[in-house]
């Protein structure tokens, strides 16, 4: 059995983005390139979120943003997935104004992904927020995924 990864947005959107100028931002693309050719170790996932905010902006962008989620099973946003969400805002987990973020996180959670892959690290891969979204998934009786760059999900 392959392992379950959740692809949130910002993984799309730097795999399909236009080559930046931006060296952090290069690396990020480059990076996510790498992990995206060895993505056939793993059994891809994404939700209704991720398909709505790869639809917004440049219409090409977005464009080849859908391509990439072409053949990616889409999870359906629960009422359960919705409740975690709340909960993880409510009990500060993330801010309120990462509501968003706290939908990816928790659709993740209630589906029983191993990984949630991002390069969101200002509200999702953040070392000082993960321990917090992960104590409170327990709380709630929900195992979280191991949420991670591509650059740290490497078999190598």
């Amino acid at each position: 059995m392959l392992p379950k990864v959740y692809i949130e947005t910002t993984i799309v959107s730097y795999l399909t983005a236009l080559p930046t100028r931006d060296l952090i931002r290069l690396g990020h693309q480059l990076l996510t390139q790498e992990w995206w050719a060895e993505r056939a170790r793993y059994e891809l996932f994404a939700s209704p979120v991720v398909v709505q905010e790869a639809s917004a902006g440049d219409p090409a962008a977005a464009a080849r943003r859908h391509e990439a989620l072409r053949g990616l099973t889409i999870l359906q946003r629960s009422a359960e997935a919705t409740h975690l969400a709340g909960a993880l805002v409510a009990r500060g987990g993330l801010p309120a104004k990462a509501a968003v973020d706290a939908l990816h996180v928790a659709i993740a959670v209630v589906n029983g992904m191993d990984y949630l892959l991002t390069w969101n690290c200002t509200h999702i891969a953040n070392a000082t927020m993960r321990g917090k979204i992960e104590a409170i998934c327990r709380d709630l009786g929900f195992e979280p995924p191991v949420i991670c760059t591509p650059e740290e999900l490497t078999e190598e």
